[in-house]
């Protein structure tokens, strides 16, 4: 009888305990058949732990953009995005939100594309705007404006996320850069060691698509529309990006669009990307809209 009555106890405790965790967030992974880019695209997206549970509400969404070679894997096996994710929203520092990384890379020896703007026969820019954002934002109980969506990258990531948030000002209400590929000066550029060499072409269209360059050439309307994004730079001073973030930083003071800049110690490190979590998260938290 005691035996029982103590297996009794510890069910119970073990059923609080249970009780006590309650939803959980969840990383998922999927595939979009893209007609812009004739192919299939992965990603993956971070739900919080509400989701299941409160099936009326609709949450902000960051999308992080990862770096060159990787996939969209990569923020969640080496960034650690899902249990940052949970340790700031548990501490009230962020908001819940659906976080999303597409995958615009892989291997070139492998012959994978790599590359955010649109450039010959990979129109991801393209494919991102008109196929990729509406499918999520379809699929995903997403609010859906400008108010309650970021963009975020590192590397590669973080210059496709500072040219969408230029491009596109009326998607974004916040861009958070970690140590972005900015710009490439001409002499820079990759050359082609055959005809179709993608890192040629990947290079060419960051030097086209220069995020310093877009800023240094805006005039006074496209001031204004880069004035309703929030930005944020964020770069290791051991980084071998620094100077192209140091000179949009510049090109954007200049600019008079305002525009936070941190430069803090590292290097062009996952250990840097992953430590700019805690920044970028509830920088993007504290301008979605209420």
């Amino acid at each position: 009888m005691k035996r029982i009555t103590l297996s009794i106890i510890a069910l119970c405790q073990l059923c609080l305990v249970f009780a006590q965790w309650g939803p959980q967030s969840k990383t998922e992974s999927h595939t979009l058949h893209s007609k812009v880019l004739g192919a299939d695209r992965e990603y993956t997206v971070y739900l919080p732990k509400s989701y299941e549970a409160e099936t009326d509400r609709k949450y902000p969404v960051l999308y992080l953009l990862h770096g060159m070679t990787d996939t969209d894997k990569a923020w969640f096996w080496r960034g650690h995005v899902h249990e940052v994710m949970d340790q700031l929203v548990a501490s009230g520092e962020a908001v819940e939100m659906i976080i999303v990384s597409p995958n615009a890379g892989g291997s070139f020896e492998e012959g994978h594309w790599n590359g955010y703007f649109d450039m010959p026969d990979w129109k991801y820019d393209t494919f991102f705007c008109t196929e990729f954002l509406p499918h999520i934002e379809s699929k995903f109980r997403i609010i859906g404006d400008k108010a309650h969506r970021a963009v975020s990258g590192l590397s590669m990531g973080g210059g496709g996320a500072t040219g969408y948030g230029q491009i596109h000002t009326e998607l974004f209400s916040s861009v958070y850069a970690i140590s972005a590929l900015m710009s490439i000066p001409q002499h820079g550029a990759a050359q082609p060691r055959e005809p179709g060499d993608k890192l040629a072409i990947l290079t060419q269209s960051v030097i086209d698509n220069s995020c310093v360059k877009y800023v240094e050439e805006a005039d006074e309307q496209r001031k204004e529309q880069l004035r309703t994004v929030k930005w944020f730079v964020d770069c290791g001073d051991d980084d071998f990006l620094l100077d192209r973030n140091i000179e949009f930083f510049q090109a954007m003071r200049k600019a008079n669009v305002h525009c936070e800049f941190r430069v803090r110690d590292g290097g062009h490190t996952w250990e840097y990307f992953h430590s700019a979590l805690y920044t970028c998260l509830p920088f993007v938290s504290r301008n979605f809209e209420k």
